[in-house]
């Protein structure tokens, strides 16, 4: 038994020598070392691209959001204060005027024949006084004798402080006809800007007259009049009372900071209407960036919080459970981590609780992210845009982005800067609780090649050659 066992293998040996040298025991072998290798290079490529960034500490400004319009810092409508017909006008429509420049003169004869009169007034009621103070001072002297009776000193008497009193009243018309002369030259009350002229050359203008000649506009300095919500006026002015709050004018965006300046005043009272208090910031303006009338959104800095944790706001995601990240962990997969939320914006999430410093946290790429997923990290710097999550192969439809659709306006109240963690989602993760595990284009989806082989098929014949 021993021998035909013996032969047996040395037979079986022989055949499978005699086969490995065949070109079909070839192929197929050929063909195994293939599927292993697809295999791997499958699993590489199923990899999820992500973008991730590492939680980072910082100091982080806190700032209060108010909505509100720009205001000059003083606005003059130019009204003449005495009636008249315009002879000439000094300045240009969008000048810089400063104070005590003229803006416009009138015709002043009326005015001049009236303090003519005034003055002549003055001087004959002037002559009447000296001569009544002279016969005074001569009845004065004449009193002891029978020239002249007590009474008669008397009425003199009462008659000086009469022209007396006419003279004062004369010299107070003389002032009046000096005002109304000088009225006729209309000067810059302030230093500012002119606008569009409203009157012409030859126009007769009036005191009652409500357009008047021009507005003029005092633009450097500038103000921000705008409002906040009542919530938010404890911690203002708390802030206030420590130093003089800094105040940025932003751009339409809602980002670029146009202006800089300083909060001057919180008003005294809050609108029962909207339930917000106004605030008023002044702005230097050289540049003239602000411009009377404009809307802007003001920025106010309450408060710094020092060093800390923080990531980007878009690796901030909500489900049912409430917010929560993705952590990249060392075997490359993810991990659904819930947070806490201290404050927000559309740029960094401040976290209290739930990541450490250097956790690479996905901002990138959450449209098929479940819990465990495995994943291809690049870091913003290194992420091409027009290569993010693209079909990773041949059965994925083309033209497929799996992105998350960030909502960035919905976490951040309408005037208010700060958030507690409670908005809206920025991304399209899975939620903690799970959910559906692929979109369009996913691993689940996509037709099959049509050329590919079947799982476990011997390959084409021409492939062993």
């Amino acid at each position: 038994m021993t021998k035909i066992a013996l032969v047996g293998l040395v037979v079986i040996g022989a055949g499978l020598v005699y086969a490995s040298r065949q070109p079909q025991f070839a192929a197929m072998t050929a063909s195994w070392k293939g599927k292993g290798q697809n295999d791997r290079q499958r699993g590489r490529d199923l990899a999820i691209p992500v973008v991730a960034a590492p939680a980072t500490r910082a100091d982080v400004p806190v700032y209060v959001i108010g909505v509100g319009s720009v205001k000059p810092m003083n606005t003059v409508t130019i009204q003449p204060q005495v009636s008249g017909r315009i002879t000439k006008i000094g300045f240009q429509e969008g000048q810089d005027l400063k104070k005590g420049d003229l803006i416009a003169t009138l015709d002043d004869a009326l005015y001049k024949a009236q303090l003519d009169q005034a003055i002549g007034k003055k001087a004959q009621d002037d002559a009447q006084l000296t001569y009544a103070i002279l016969e005074m001072e001569r009845l004065q002297r004449l009193i002891g004798s029978s020239a002249t009776t007590q009474q008669q000193l008397d009425n003199q008497v009462a008659l000086v402080a009469q022209y007396k009193a006419q003279v004062q009243s004369d010299q107070a018309a003389i002032e009046a006809a000096q005002a109304q002369l000088d009225y006729t030259v209309i000067k810059a009350p302030i230093d500012g800007r002119t606008g569009i002229r409203n009157v012409d050359i030859g126009n007769i203008v009036s005191t009652g007259d409500t357009t008047g000649i021009v507005t003029l506009s005092q633009i450097r300095p500038i103000t921000v009049l705008f409002s906040v919500p009542q919530q938010e006026l404890a911690e203002v002015n708390a802030a206030n009372a420590k130093q003089a709050l800094a105040v940025d004018a932003l751009g339409g965006d809602g980002k670029t900071v146009v202006a800089s300046g300083k909060l001057t005043v919180v008003d005294n009272q809050v609108d029962a209407t909207t339930g917000t208090v106004r605030l008023r910031a002044e702005f230097a303006n050289d540049d003239l960036h602000l411009w009377p009338g404009a809307f802007v959104n003001a920025r106010l800095l309450v408060d710094t919080k020092r060093g800390v944790l923080t990531v980007p706001s878009a690796a901030v995601q909500r489900g049912p459970a409430g917010t929560y990240v993705y952590i990249v962990q060392p075997d490359k997969t993810v991990k659904i981590q819930a947070v806490d939320v201290g404050m927000q914006d559309d740029q960094i999430a401040v976290i209290d609780k739930g990541v450490a410093e250097g956790d690479p946290v996905v901002t990138t790429g959450f449209a098929r992210l479940q819990d465990g997923s495995q994943v291809r990290v690049s870091t913003p710097q290194e992420a091409d845009p027009a290569n993010i999550a693209l079909p990773l192969n041949d059965n994925e439809p083309r033209g497929q982005r799996h992105g998350g659709n960030r909502n960035n306006g919905q976490n951040r109240q309408s005037q208010h800067g700060k958030s507690n963690g409670n908005g809206a989602g920025n991304g399209g993760g899975q939620p903690p609780a799970g959910g559906e595990t692929g979109q369009q284009g996913g691993p689940q989806g996509g037709k099959p090649d049509a050329n590919a082989p079947a799982p476990g098929a011997a390959p084409p014949a021409d492939a062993a050659k």
